[in-house]
């Protein structure tokens, strides 16, 4: 098969894009980064404030930690937090630097402020609207789409920025049609890596920084120190045990910073921690822990391209899945096994449901990753998952279209009982 990468360009185009740091839990740093937004137009103290959020914002930000906030929890507070000390300069690090004399103004206003919290019913998935009111003034800022994609901005009576329908939703991220499993097989084979070292490089760093974090202190279920006391130190607990505890410090305020994969730290996380893992294990060289990096991150987005940034489907089975096909790669195996051993993951996990971020995310990711592991076996015993039986298709594209559907649009109605039961609860 043609091993030529067309473009190599465009895969780093979108590597840079899509591997970026990011502090807490995405979704109210988001909220965060739109209030700090919008209260750069306001030439007054905040006197109100509204928040409009799609349902899978009111789900990912309902049980999680906003870092910065001395443990405060929810829409609000990361409102609040973006507006008392949000530097939007810093997008998904908005909230990076707070004194601790503004955590407690966060938690004065939060008492004090009148917030009035709306569910945007229709529209897009990811959607969020904040609106501050001062005395004679109030500037609003809506982000659609993904994590940072600024397409409303005004200023009392002034529009300052924007973008309507698909364009708002598209709009600051690279086209994507291009993609395929096979041209990203072939981008990772023939990139010359000095090109990516430097944004890998920080991937590793930061990711295994709180993967360490989390095993050694307390944070969440410990789902990470778990795994390695009950089941001990052998290197495919330890892929679980590390990428776990990376999210049970995440999920529970630890303020250091993640390079999240496709919107999500935990998927940045779980695409990267175990391949880091097993490079260092097997004491594999510099340069094939960055190809194997390239493969895990760019499945990853090419699967959850198919799926939607925010669904009911669990974005951390992806991961998994990629795990398991670059670890097949790091032992030399085709394209075809590699992506047998993908395959072979979805098979048995995708469905998986997305309720929110919180503590037991840490244990989602240990089970996609333990999937992952599991498709890898059946791969290197010649075993998988014919097309025909259950989603796997003729061929991996295919296959991977069946998965996507699944979570875009097969679990809508999913997405919308999990809401449903969370905002009435």
């Amino acid at each position: 098969m043609n091993s030529e990468c067309k473009n190599p360009d465009l895969y780093i185009e979108i590597l840079k894009e899509e591997l970026i740091p990011a502090m807490g839990c995405t979704e109210p740093i988001a909220l965060a980064y739109a209030a700090a937004k919008a209260k750069e137009l306001l030439p007054e103290e905040v006197a109100e404030i509204k928040v409009g959020a799609s349902g899978s914002i009111i789900k990912n930000v309902k049980a999680v930690v906003v870092p910065n906030t001395g443990g405060l929890i929810g829409i609000a507070a990361a409102v609040v937090a973006g507006v008392v000390a949000g530097n939007p300069d810093k997008k998904l690090e908005v909230i990076s630097q707070v004194a601790p004399a503004k955590i407690e103004e966060i938690k004065e206003k939060l008492k004090t402020l009148p917030i009035e919290i709306e569910h945007l019913e229709e529209g897009q998935a990811f959607d969020i609207l904040v609106t501050l009111i001062s005395k004679n003034h109030r500037a609003t800022a809506r982000i659609v789409g993904h994590h940072t994609n600024l397409v409303f901005l005004q200023k009392d009576e002034e529009i300052i920025l924007e973008l309507k329908d698909q364009e708002a939703a598209d709009s600051g991220l690279s086209d994507r049609s291009f993609l395929s499993a096979q041209g990203i097989w072939n981008f990772v084979k023939s990139v010359d890596v000095s090109l990516v070292q430097e944004l890998l490089e920080k991937q590793i760093e930061y990711n295994m920084a709180i993967a360490q974090e989390g095993l050694e202190k307390e944070y969440g279920v410990n789902i990470g120190k778990i795994l390695l006391e009950t089941y001990g130190d052998d290197i495919w607990v330890k892929l679980k045990a590390y990428a776990a505890a990376g999210s049970d410090a995440r999920m529970s305020g630890c303020e250091m910073p993640v390079i999240i994969n496709s919107g999500s730290g935990n998927q940045g996380i779980t695409t990267s921690v175990p391949v880091i893992v097993y490079a260092q294990e097997k004491n594999l060289s510099k340069e094939e822990l960055l190809r194997g990096l390239c493969l895990a991150n760019l499945l990853t987005i090419y699967q959850k391209g198919f799926i939607g940034r925010l669904s009911a489907f669990c974005g951390v089975v992806s991961a998994g899945a990629s795990v398991a096909a670059t670890i097949a790669y790091l032992n030399d195996c085709t394209f075809s096994e590699s992506m047998h051993a993908l395959i072979n993951s979805l098979a048995v996990v995708s469905g998986m449901v997305c309720d929110g971020a919180k503590p037991s995310c840490a244990g989602k990711i240990a089970a996609a990753i333990e999937s992952g592991l599991q498709g890898l076996a059946l791969t290197q015993k010649g075993k998988y998952y014919k097309g025909g039986e259950g989603l796997v298709d003729s061929d991996i594209e295919k296959s991977l279209k069946n998965f996507g559907n699944l979570g875009r649009i097969g679990m809508q109605e999913t997405n919308e009982t999990i809401i449903k039961m969370m905002i009435e609860r």
